[in-house]
């Protein structure tokens, strides 16, 4: 069975949604829900808040689509909705904690051995961060944005961004080499 594309390119696609074409909102979220859950998992450990956070995310980026101006990518566009609606759900739900205490992740089964980190290991292993630490370390290595972008983000100083980022890396490491992972992660 050979399948037709619905829509030549992605501006026609974005421009039918925006005229309120439910098909092409349909195809829309379909293309993109998939790497959106992603994004918005990477910030929220639950899947069914994160599930709840994403599909917040696709009816803000209905309702503001048509302030897309077609510069940069769409998907760029959608991935900061993702990010700002996780951010905003985790203040909500007052996880946040930005302080200069260490804390410990009883859960971590230091005894474990991992020959090869698979993504979802690699995600416990994020996961395990205090989630000041985590937003940070995500918005800075996986995001790209520089601390500037984050402390505003955020509404915290760019050095306390930078302190975040550095106590995440540390930890990770730190629990690399408790699992006797020696080598990822340090420069």
């Amino acid at each position: 069975m050979k399948i037709i594309p619905f829509y030549r390119n992605e501006r026609q696609l974005i421009q039918k949604a925006i005229n309120g074409n439910r098909e092409a909102q349909k195809v829309l979220y379909t293309q993109h829900a998939p790497k959106m859950l992603s994004v918005c998992r990477q910030y929220i450990k639950d899947i069914h808040f994160a599930e709840d956070v994403m599909i917040q995310g696709f009816v803000k980026m209905f309702k503001h689509l048509d302030t897309f101006k077609f510069e940069g990518s769409f998907e760029g566009w959608v991935r900061r909705i993702m990010i700002r609606e996780s951010i905003s759900f985790l203040r909500k739900q007052q996880f946040v904690v930005y302080d200069d205490e260490v804390y410990e992740d009883n859960q971590s089964n230091s005894s474990e051995l991992v020959s090869d980190l698979d993504t979802e290991h690699i995600q416990r292993l994020i996961d395990a961060l205090p989630q000041g630490y985590k937003m940070v370390f995500l918005m800075y290595t996986i995001e790209g944005y520089k601390h500037q972008e984050i402390a505003k983000m955020l509404d915290i100083a760019e050095s306390t961004s930078k302190s975040q980022l550095f106590k995440a890396r540390k930890m990770l490491q730190e629990q690399l080499q408790e699992q006797n992972i020696i080598g990822y992660g340090t420069r």
